[in-house]
């Protein structure tokens, strides 16, 4: 999000984030028995899964790695129908896609930062410069998102941590809690999902 932050002071325009080619990490022993343990407990396939161990284990592991191990255990099936090839146009939609985004800001020399990026992408949606860190440009800033991409495609979920920007701090013993914020966004037919403080866009 630094990087990002800069490059808005600087150029007043969008970092595009573009992915890099790495090699495939292996699971940790830690994650495989997160892993099993969500897989067990919960009864999901690998991309709810994915949500569920983000939300539930504050780490984040791409549910084609959590498909891979589970088949490797025995704990999952290939479906043939989904291993069909994509016709081109639907590759796009997914790898376009802004069912789900990540919001989150970020503080320098009292310029606050706030971003939301699409979480198939890692684009940027939308973002702005603001005075103060709160729930009223919070909002504000997802009722951009939902106004720019209307016509495109409507936002399914929301991922933020559990900052007071977003009354998520407000959490009772059995972590239930409600807040302006979430009300608003509730009403756009959007989702929301906190994760612990920072954890969204750490890897910006």
């Amino acid at each position: 999000v630094k990087r990002v932050w800069s490059y808005w002071l600087r150029h007043k325009e969008y970092l595009l984030i573009r992915r890099r080619g790495r090699k495939v990490k292996e699971l940790s022993e830690k994650e495989k028995e997160i892993i099993r343990e969500a897989k067990a407990r919960y009864r999901l396939g690998a991309r709810r899964l994915e949500k569920v161990i983000e939300q539930v284990y504050g780490i984040h592991i791409p549910h084609n790695r959590i498909h891979k191990y589970l088949l490797e255990e025995g704990l999952a099936k290939e479906e043939p129908r989904k291993k069909r090839r994509r016709k081109p146009y639907i590759r796009y939609e997914r790898e376009h896609s802004i069912s789900a985004g990540h919001i989150d800001w970020f503080d320098k020399d009292g310029i606050k930062f706030c971003a939301i990026l699409d979480d198939a992408s890692r684009k940027i949606l939308a973002a702005g410069e603001f005075q103060n860190a709160n729930t009223d440009n919070s909002i504000a800033l997802v009722d951009k998102l939902v106004e720019d991409y209307r016509g495109i495609m409507p936002l399914e979920e929301l991922i933020s941590d559990n900052g007071s920007e977003f009354g998520a701090h407000r959490k009772n013993g059995k972590k239930e809690w409600d807040s302006r914020f979430k009300r608003h966004i509730g009403s756009l037919g959007i989702k929301l999902i906190t994760s612990r403080i920072k954890h969204p866009l750490d890897e910006w």
